[in-house]
């Protein structure tokens, strides 16, 4: 059984055809040099927070960094321009922690690129937000045939741009 991760709702936000795609095991990232540069600019902009924060792992979820003691969730991306697919992520985070019992939780999503920090917060009214979109994405990635294409200026920098349109 197919189940939702925190990468699954950064797609939703973005892209329902790379959202199937990467959940049916189709998977172009590895071609992409904007996904390459995200990875060096996460792992070389805070190189100390390896040893300052945790790495989590909990159902569908991998958090790079997190700050037990103060109950922050830190998160790097390479620029805003899909701003609130990684608030969503982040949300979904924040969900997932408050499910297990913690209460209270914060994020920080930065974009080191632009010198950019964004605090999150879990609301009411979001957790309602993550229970349909984890519906829609369940709902998504069992269909038989994946969704059509999008045609969006973001198109041209996905890593799936030549299987979409070529």
């Amino acid at each position: 059984m197919k189940h939702v991760t925190a990468t699954l709702i950064n797609l939703y936000h973005i892209c329902k055809r790379e959202l199937w795609l990467h959940s049916n095991e189709i998977r172009m990232e590895h071609t992409s040099d904007t996904v390459t540069e995200g990875k060096l600019i996460g792992e070389n902009t805070y190189a100390d927070r390896p040893a300052k924060y945790t790495e989590l792992q909990l159902d569908g979820v991998k958090i790079d960094y997190y700050d037990a003691q103060n109950k922050v969730v830190h998160e790097i991306k390479k620029s805003d321009k899909m701003e609130a697919a990684h608030e969503a992520q982040v949300k979904y985070y924040l969900y997932k922690l408050k499910q297990l019992g913690v209460e209270g939780a914060t994020g920080i999503l930065g974009v080191p690129t632009l010198r950019h920090t964004a605090h999150i917060v879990l609301t009411d009214e979001d957790v309602i937000d993550i229970q349909r979109w984890e519906a829609d994405i369940l709902e998504i990635i069992s269909r038989e045939e994946m969704p059509g294409v999008i045609n969006k200026p973001v198109c041209k920098r996905c890593s799936y741009f030549e299987f979409c349109y070529c």
